[in-house]
């Protein structure tokens, strides 16, 4: 029975992936400097061949500006299984948060996020988002404004990269 409790927890675990992203850039005003980080840690299970469940929680910000809270769970269907590349699209919802400095926002979408994955060996993934297809909604309680997006978003801001390592 003992082997057998391994032999089911190890199949298990083969499935379950782990990876993100992480992210440094540096934006200028004239008058200071500011160095913005961004961490995205980000955990899923394969459910298939095809499908998959997970969830990114992220956190953006810079020291003394407005810093960002994430959480996106989805589910990913692989369209293209290649020896090397898999394409996939991610369905799914996100939350975010913005404050300090000021700012007191909340913003939440839902839709689509094409994607590649390049499987550079059988462990280790680098993963491509790339653009979004969906609604989102924005709120700012500070004046009480609200804007309502529906559409396509395919430029520079929603190209994503990362690393899973699969169990």
């Amino acid at each position: 029975m003992t082997l057998m409790a391994a032999v089911m927890a190890a199949s298990v675990s083969a499935q379950a992936y782990v990876g993100g992203g992480l992210g440094v850039a540096t934006a200028s005003d004239g008058d200071n400097d500011v160095t913005v980080f961004k961490f995205v840690p980000e955990v899923g299970f394969n459910l298939n061949e095809d499908w998959s469940v997970g969830a990114a929680f992220g956190w953006e910000g810079a020291k003394e500006a407005q810093k960002t809270f994430s959480f996106n769970p989805y589910a990913r269907y692989t369209l293209l299984h290649g020896k090397v590349v898999n394409a996939f699209i991610d369905g799914g919802v996100e939350y975010a948060h913005t404050y300090n400095a000021g700012a007191d926002l909340d913003a939440f979408s839902v839709g689509l996020k094409p994607g590649l994955a390049v499987n550079l060996n059988n462990r280790v993934s680098f993963v491509a988002h790339f653009g979004f297809i969906g609604y989102q909604h924005e709120k700012d309680n500070n004046y009480k404004g609200k804007e309502d997006m529906w559409g396509i978003d395919l430029d520079g801001r929603n190209i994503t990269f990362g690393l899973y390592y699969n169990f």
